[in-house]
Order: structure tokens, then sequence, then C-alpha cells
């Protein structure tokens, strides 16, 4: 049976399954004490029921199947089992590891990964000192080098499976973690300061701020909330980033500290957390700033940033593999700073950007054959895929364990549909009545091969109550009908269907998705490629044998000229994923070239060169 037919089946079954009702799942989880001050448009709950197939459910399940049902035991809890651990930062990955497998298993509930993540979390916490200390460095070297950072990992992974999971043991741990950090570091005397714990102007231990603040949010113990304030303090302490005003002053990313963009990020995570738990508007102003910057002048066109681990000078966006570009735990951070942005305000702008990261950066990163990751992900050359264990090659599979959480939801209280994935979602929803009834949505499409899909309502009998969907912002011609009643909607909109449903009513939805020319900017201004709805396309050097990617060059082609023609045909056996194009350029010399272009997330598999800017002139 294919995978594709497994992934269907599971689904049906699940969705039909009474095991996995709303009560069940809140028996067995947690729920955090404390709710955020900021309220939320957008709830990053996990429906009852929210399975999904298509492109991005197969690449889901392959990181599951290839890589988290793969990882390598022994490694990730050798430095904690038998300390001093054999790198600097070997403990962050069995943190990063529970993250990603808790959120995976509550959508798929998968007894293997259950196993695998209940053996590991109980053998990482045999490990525990007497005072909490959760680290791989010896007691003569605590605190040193990437101590903090590991504990922030920990506290990452524990309150993961706690809330997924339910056992006191997980936030026991958390706690004793939280405990040993506020009584270790501070600004009174006896303390240590917390810059001094960590590389990169202290901005790697002071990212703890952003797990801390999920410990305050999980216990309600308002010492983590002042530990979180100590650490906004130090900022500004001598020799200190000075995250903070350093933004509000210069507006600018790159001008923090040493422009460290994963470290960087992790604090401005958790800023965004303290602004929802606060209401602080000058952290407000510092959210805004650092999103507006890098979105305009240090963002790649695939939806990540970063050129030798920093952010760079205006649009200075080298992309080959001597840049070192793209690095993956940037390319998760900015999803994560984003889902917060987009969960706080409801904006589509931020939407866009997590559509964008998803479709092409972070699952570039994974080789969907072998499920190895790249540290780099360049746009220019070959991915350099390893499946051993190291920073970046844990957290791109955090990122996509998050793409279940972004398909749909209740914005502004409405149930609302955010991609065009065939899934099976069922939540419980409140009637314009306000009676609460189960909702279940079967979404039946095509995409991205097509723009058309096929929403199914399930209801018992029949309710009036709004339905949200979202309208991308490069969908052109919009229109959901429904019982013969059509709804039209310009791009980059919430179309909003309100009406008396009834069960098995059918949602028609038709867009065009038109190929639109992207140039290379400043940094590559006589390049281009195509994008085709949310996916950049690049050329693959094994489906075009008979090129010299990185020496032809092609006339620029004119917006109108450009005509794509199926070419599934090309791709190789073995190839995962089954979107290929094939178009006619002119190269510079006045002959006709045929390319075939295929998703940049899926380019490089087989390895080899591939590219997304193709080199043209102008005509």
């Amino acid at each position: 049976m294919s995978l594709r037919l497994i992934l269907a089946a599971t689904a049906w079954l699940l969705f039909t399954s009474i095991q996995h009702s709303k009560a069940q799942l809140i028996t067995a989880a947690a729920n955090p004490k404390v709710d955020y001050v900021v309220p939320s448009r957008y709830d990053l709950e996990i429906p009852q029921i929210d399975l999904i197939s298509g492109y991005l459910g197969n690449r889901y399940q392959l990181n599951l199947e290839k890589r988290l049902l793969q990882v390598d035991e022994e490694g990730l809890l050798a430095g904690f089992e038998n300390r001093p651990g054999k790198q600097r930062w070997i403990g962050e990955h069995i943190g990063k590891y529970l993250e990603a497998a808790a959120n995976t298993w509550l959508v798929t509930k998968d007894p293997r990964l259950k196993q695998q993540m209940d053996r590991m979390f109980h053998r990482l916490l045999e490990t525990q000192d007497t005072d909490g200390y959760l680290g791989t460095y010896l007691a003569e070297n605590r605190w040193t080098s990437w101590d903090v950072w590991v504990h922030k990992y920990d506290l990452f992974g524990l309150l993961a499976y706690y809330g997924a999971v339910g056992d006191t043991k997980a936030l026991k741990a958390a706690v004793q973690i939280g405990d040993l950090l506020c009584s270790t570091f501070g600004d009174t005397p006896g303390k240590k300061n917390i810059l001094k714990s960590g590389s990169h102007v202290g901005m790697a231990a002071t990212s703890v701020i952003d797990p801390m603040l999920d410990l305050y949010r999980w216990t309600g113990d308002k010492k983590y909330l002042e530990f979180c304030r100590y650490i906004i303090r130090a900022y500004d302490f001598e020799g200190g980033p000075a995250i903070v005003n350093s933004i509000l002053k210069h507006k600018r990313v790159d001008k923090v500290a040493n422009a460290k963009a994963y470290e960087m990020l992790s604090n401005i995570v958790g800023l965004v957390k303290m602004y929802r738990l606060t209401g602080d508007s000058q952290l407000l102003q510092v959210i805004n700033y650092t999103f507006d910057d890098i979105s305009a002048n240090r963002l790649f066109a695939t939806g990540t940033s970063s050129d030798h681990e920093r952010f760079q000078d205006n649009h200075y966006l080298l992309a080959d593999t001597s840049a070192h570009m793209g690095e993956g735990c940037v390319t998760t951070t900015w999803l994560q700073f984003n889902t917060q942005l987009f969960s706080i305000t409801g904006d589509l702008k931020y939407y866009n950007e997590i559509e964008k990261t998803i479709y092409n950066h972070l699952l570039g990163a994974e080789n969907p054959q072998t499920g190895c990751v790249s540290y780099y992900t360049p746009l220019i050359g070959e991915k350099p895929y390893r499946c051993n264990i190291t920073c970046c090659l844990s957290s791109v599979p955090r990122g996509i364990a998050l793409i279940p959480y972004l398909n749909f939801g209740l914005l502004n209280n409405i149930p609302t549909l955010l991609l065009y994935e065939p899934a099976q979602i069922k939540e419980n929803i409140k009637t314009s009545s306000q009676k609460t009834i189960p909702l279940g949505l079967t979404l039946t499409s095509e995409f991205p091969r097509k723009g058309t899909a096929t929403v199914q309502v399930h209801i018992p009998g029949s309710a009036q109550f709004p339905l949200q969907l979202r309208v991308p912002e490069w969908a052109k011609n919009y229109t959901a009908t429904v019982n013969g009643k059509s709804y039209k909607s310009g791009p980059d909109q919430l179309l909003k269907i309100e009406r008396q449903w009834k069960d098995k009513d059918k949602i028609a939805v038709s867009f065009d998705i038109e190929t639109e020319i992207i140039n290379g900017g400043k940094t590559y201004p006589n390049s281009f490629t195509l994008k085709r709805g949310p996916q950049i396309f690049a050329l693959d050097q094994s489906l075009n044998p008979q090129l010299q990617l990185d020496k032809t060059k092609f006339v620029y082609p004119l917006q109108d000229n450009i005509k794509l023609t199926d070419a599934q045909d090309k791709l190789p056996k073995g190839w995962v994923g089954t979107l290929a194009y094939a178009t006619e350029i002119k190269t510079a010399d006045n002959g006709q070239q045929s390319l075939v272009f295929v998703p940049y997330a899926d380019a490089s598999q087989t390895g080899g060169f591939s590219t997304l800017w193709v080199p043209a002139v102008s005509r």
C-alpha cells in the first residue's frame, strides 16, 4: 500500500474513532495555570483531530518515520549519562527531540513514538541531580559555555512532554531546573551574572527567557516571571547585548550585539511571550521593529535568514554554499516568531511568512528520502544533508512538527481553514446561539498542483455558525460555492460564510494559481526564479542533465511569456514529490532550451547541484 493510501486510511480511522475525543485528550494532558494578558486572536491549541495528507502531510509523516523514529537515542542521552558530553552543546538535542516528539504525538498518537519518547524521558530524568541540575558538564565546569542553553532545551522538552502526556514528573523536573536557575543567577548579592554564562554577548544564556516564561504559565509561580524580568534588565548590563534598547534605537537587528541570528531571535520570541503575559507596550515596539526589519531587509525568498549565522547588512543575501546561509535553527525560530505574532494579532501578514517558510526553506532543509537534515541550506549548490546529531539537525524537525497547528484553528473565535491541503479535522465549536457542537471538516484537494478544493461539513443535524476560509495573497479569482450560492473574495483576505449549515454540506473552492517571476534582488540582480502559489521553484541538475546550471545564462523572461507544462514524467524513480514543470526559455546565445523546475523544497534530494537563482540577461 502506498504512503498516501496509508495516510488517508489512518486519517479516516482516527476521524471516526471515539478514542481520540477532546475529553480524553484533556484528561491525558495538562493545561497552563496562567492565561495571557493580551488576548489571543488565533488559538494555537491542536484540535481534537487534525490530520493532514497530500504534499504537506506526506512530508510531515516522513519527518516522523525518517527522522524522529530514527534518532540516535544513545547519542542524545550519552552526555547526560556519562558527563561530560563530547560536544559543548550536546545536551540541547534531547530537549529538542522531546518537544518535536510530544507535538507530533499529540497529532498522530503513534504508539511507536510514544514508547520511544517515554523511554528517553525516563532515562533523562534519572540523570537529574538532587539540586535540579540537568546538564552535561562536570561540577567544576557548571554554568560555563553552553550549560544554561542546555537547560533551556531541557525545559522546552520537559514542558512539551508534560503538556502532551500529563506526567507530573516532567513538571517536577522542570520546576527543579527553574528553581536552580533562579537561585543561581540574578542581580542580587551572591548570584551569578547570566551574561557571563553563555556565548554571543550573553544571548545564548539569556534566551532561556523563552521556556522560563512557559514554566511560569504552567505553574503560576511568579518567581519565574521575575527571573525573566531580571534577564531583560541584564541585557543592559556592562558588556550585554542591549537587545531591547538597540532595536528601539536602530530598528535593525543587525545592529544588536554581534548580530547572531539564532540566539537573538530566541530571545525575541521570549520577549513576545513576555508581552503576551504583561502587555508591556515597549516590548511590542521591539517585536514590530524586528518583524519589519527582517521581513523587508534580511529575508530570503524561501522564508529564512542569516549568513554565517548572523544578520547581515540590508539586502545582503548571498545564497550559495560558501555563505552558510539559511541556518536551520534560524528557519525554525523565524517560524516560531511569526506563529506567536499571528496568534496575538490574527494578522495575515504573519501567516504569509509562516506559509512561505513551511513550503520552502523548512521542508527544503530535510531530505524527504532519507530524513537527513542540512545545517545550512543553500539556494545555490548542493544541499549538504547529514544524519548525525548537531544543532540545526535537531531544530528543523521541531519546525515541521508545528505544521498541523497552523492549518486550522479558531481565528477571532471563528473556525478557520488556513491551508488547502487534504485534511480530516474535528473540533468542538460554538454556534451562533452559543451552543457547543462537534464540527468535522473533510478537505479534499490536489493542492498545490491544482487550485480546487472541496470542504465537506460534518455536524449533528443542522446549526448556524460562521466558517472562515483564508484567501491566500497569491490566489486569484477566488470563489467558494455552497449549495449554488457563490462567495467571492480578493487575495489576502478572510472569507466568512455564515449560514444555517447542514450535515454533509459541501463548499466547492476554486482559485487560480499563477506563475510569477521573482528577480534576484540587489544580491542577484541578473537572476530570476519562478514562484507558483506559495512554492518557490528551483532547477535540479539531475533533472536538467543537458545544462551547466552554474554557467548557462538565459534571457530574462517577461511575465506573460512563462507557460508551464506538467513534467511529472521527468521525475526519476524514488523521487519524493510529484510536482515538476517544464518551460521553454531562450538562452543568451539566441537558442531555445527546455527547463524542468521543481519546488525548492524537493530539489537536491538525490544529491548534486541545484539552483533557485537562474542566471539571466535582460531582454
